[in-house]
Order: structure tokens, then sequence, then C-alpha cells
């Protein structure tokens, strides 16, 4: 009877028992708490100018190489569709257009990702990690190495990741914290070389296009990039047995 109470008291502690705060977690480091105090209030202003709630908010990052930007798009929990409320310089290039296909081209990746670790004590300061390789990666590679570690970072110094001012990087990893801590465990991250638009990819194509695979590689991309231009949402993604994502 005494091992059926405790087991019982046990339940009901895992039952109410706090949930993890991750904001919390993460304040224990100087950097985080120095960006809390740097830019939260600048985030929240950003946030109530747009309708939105910290308590709320998710986020997408954006990023076109060729362009050397970072678009942030953001919703409340209960919203349909994104909206651009912020756009960041990257700080410096590495690597050429075109996808990352193995370790030690220097390239920075291109499809579709999404935030898989935070690093609050990071050597380049900040930095949130790309879930690179992902499936298609994986498969339309031929290499023994394909390469990892690839973060959106301070420091502005790079070999293959995406490298922000230190500045910056305070608000962009901020926002995902706030986004993480109110549970979405996935940001997504696309990754296109290029604005995708019809006129980009006759131009680039016509420099880029003799490289194997490319021209296609990109037209299946831009898929995803105009179905996101014109919703403004998420996207559903499924691998095909190829490597190419169907969404």
């Amino acid at each position: 009877m005494k091992k059926i109470i405790s087991l019982f008291s046990i339940i009901l502690l895992c039952a109410f028992a706090p949930k993890s705060n991750f904001l919390a977690e993460q304040k224990k480091y100087a950097r985080v708490r120095t960006a809390i105090s740097e830019k939260n209030n600048l985030l929240i202003e950003n946030l109530k100018k747009n309708n939105l709630k910290v308590t709320e908010l998710q986020i997408m990052l954006v990023i076109f190489k060729n362009e050397d930007i970072i678009e942030l798009f953001a919703k409340n929990k209960t919203d349909k569709t994104y909206k651009k409320i912020a756009t960041y310089d990257v700080c410096a290039r590495s690597g050429t257009l075109g996808p990352k296909r193995k370790s030690g081209d220097g390239q920075v990746p291109e499809g579709f990702y999404y935030i898989d670790r935070f690093n609050p004590a990071s050597s380049f300061y900040l930095s949130l990690g790309i879930n690179y390789p992902n499936q298609a990666d994986r498969i339309k590679s031929t290499a023994n190495k394909l390469g990892g570690d690839i973060f959106i970072h301070g420091s502005c110094v790079t070999i293959g990741c995406i490298p922000m001012t230190d500045n910056k990087i305070k608000e962009i990893y901020l926002y995902a914290v706030h986004a993480k801590n109110n549970g979405q465990n996935k940001i997504p991250v696309y990754i296109f070389p290029f604005k995708m638009n019809d006129k980009n990819l006759v131009l680039h194509n016509a420099k880029y296009g003799s490289e194997p695979g490319l021209e296609s590689f990109w037209k299946n991309l831009k898929v995803g990039y105009d179905k996101f231009e014109k919703e403004k949402k998420e996207l559903t993604i499924n691998i095909a047995k190829n490597g190419d994502y169907q969404f």
C-alpha cells in the first residue's frame, strides 16, 4: 500500500512540476543577459508595432546569399501567416552561389533547414546552429564527409556560416530565444542563393548553370521560394528519393 501511495505521489509531482523555462536557462549566460539588457526593449517595441506579442512569438529566418541579408519573419501562435519585421545584413561571405555538398568546400548551404541548437557561450559570441546536412543534402551529396557545424553567429568571420556583427546577432538570438521559450522547437531557416524571381534565375543560371545538377536544384528551390512568397506560411516539406524537396 505504501509503495502504491509513494508511486502516486511521484506521478502527482511530475504532473504538476513547473515546465522547463528555456529563457531562464539562457539567462544564466552573461552574453544572453547583455543581449536582453541592450535589445529586449527594442524587440518588444518592434513586435508591438507589428501587432505581435513576445509571449506568443514564433519566427522564421529567410537568408539570401547573393544579397547578403537575413529576413526575419514573425507571427503570433494563433496567426495563420508570417510577416517580415526586420532585415539584417550578413557581414561576410565565403564560397560561391550553389549548395554545400562536402566538408571543407567553404560553401554556405542552400535549402530548407531549422535551428537545432543554441550556443550562448560560442567562440563567435552567440550562435544558432542549423541542421545541415539534412536528408536532402545526404541524398544529393556523393562525398564521404558532408561537413557540419553551420551556424548563424557573431564575430563577423566565416567559413561556410552566416556571420553577423555581435550587435545584430544579439537581436536575432534573442528573437529566437523568445520563440523557443514559447514552444517553437524547430525555427525554420530557408537559405536561398538569391531572390529567386524569374529574372534572377535566368541571370544566375547563365553564370553558374554549367555546374552539374545546379540548374535543376535551383529550379526545385524556386518552387518552395514561390510558395512561401505567395502564402507567407511555413512550408510543409517532404524529401523525394532523389533528394528533391516536395512541397
